[in-house]
C-alpha cells in the first residue's frame, strides 16, 4: 500500500511543502490542487476513492477544503481523524473562483483558491448522527408531500362526482365511505365488477 502512496507524490516537491489542498470529490475520482505556504502550485493529482484516505495518511497535517455536499461530510470526518483540518464550502461560494472552464480541476483550483479567502464562509462539517436525522426529516417531508398529493387527488375525484370534502387528511375518511355508500345505493344484485357505479369503484381503491 506504501508503494502506491509514495508513487503519487515522488514527483511532486516534498509533502511538507503542502499547506493548502483543494479536493473536487465524484463518484470515482478525486481530484486534488495543493500550494505552498508562497501559494506557488506543488501539487495537482487526481486519486480513486479507494487511493484518498492512504494518500492523506502520507502527509503531514494541512488544511483540505472541499465542497459542502452529502458525501462531503463522510470524507470530513474521515480526515479530521487523520489529523487534518477540513473545511467545507458551499458550491455558490467556491464557484467565483473558478478560473477557467468547468472541470475536476478547476474546481479543485477554486476550492483551494476560495478557502484562504479571510472571509469566507464555511460550512460545519456533521456528524454521523445529525446526518441520520435531516434524512429522517427530508423523508418525513417527502412523505407528507405524497399524502397531501394523494389527498387532493382523492378529493378532486370525488367532487367530479358531486361528492365534497372538508380540507385535510380527516376529511377524506367520510368521503370515502360516502362514495362507497353511492355504490350500495345502487341496489345488489351487480354482479359484474366493470357494472359497478364509477363512485363505488373509486372508494374500493383505498
Amino acid at each position: 500500500m506504501m508503494r502506491f502512496v509514495e508513487d503519487f507524490i515522488k514527483e511532486e516537491p516534498s509533502v511538507d511543502q503542502i499547506t493548502r489542498i483543494g479536493m473536487d470529490t465524484s463518484k470515482r475520482f478525486f481530484q486534488l490542487h495543493g500550494v505552498d505556504a508562497s501559494e506557488q502550485v506543488v501539487l495537482r493529482r487526481q486519486l480513486t476513492r479507494a487511493q484518498v484516505l492512504p494518500f492523506f495518511e502520507r502527509l503531514p497535517a494541512t488544511l483540505v477544503a472541499m465542497e459542502a455536499c452529502g458525501a462531503a461530510h463522510h470524507w470530513a470526518r474521515e480526515l479530521t481523524r487523520l489529523g487534518h483540518e477540513v473545511r467545507l464550502i458551499a458550491p455558490q461560494l467556491a464557484k467565483p473562483y473558478v478560473a477557467r472552464g468547468k472541470n475536476d480541476a478547476a474546481d479543485a483550483a477554486a476550492l483551494c483558491e476560495a478557502t484562504s479567502r479571510p472571509h469566507m464562509r464555511f460550512v460545519p462539517a456533521k456528524t454521523t448522527d445529525q446526518q441520520a436525522a435531516l434524512m429522517l426529516a427530508g423523508q418525513r417531508e417527502r412523505l407528507v408531500r405524497q399524502r397531501t398529493q394523494l389527498v387532493n387527488t382523492i378529493r378532486g375525484h370525488g367532487a367530479e362526482f358531486g361528492l365534497v370534502a372538508a380540507k385535510g387528511p380527516a376529511g377524506i375518511g367520510p368521503l370515502l365511505e360516502r362514495l362507497a355508500g353511492a355504490g350500495r345505493a345502487c341496489g345488489p344484485g351487480r354482479a359484474d365488477r366493470g357494472a359497478r357505479p364509477a363512485p363505488a369503484r373509486l372508494a374500493r381503491q383505498k
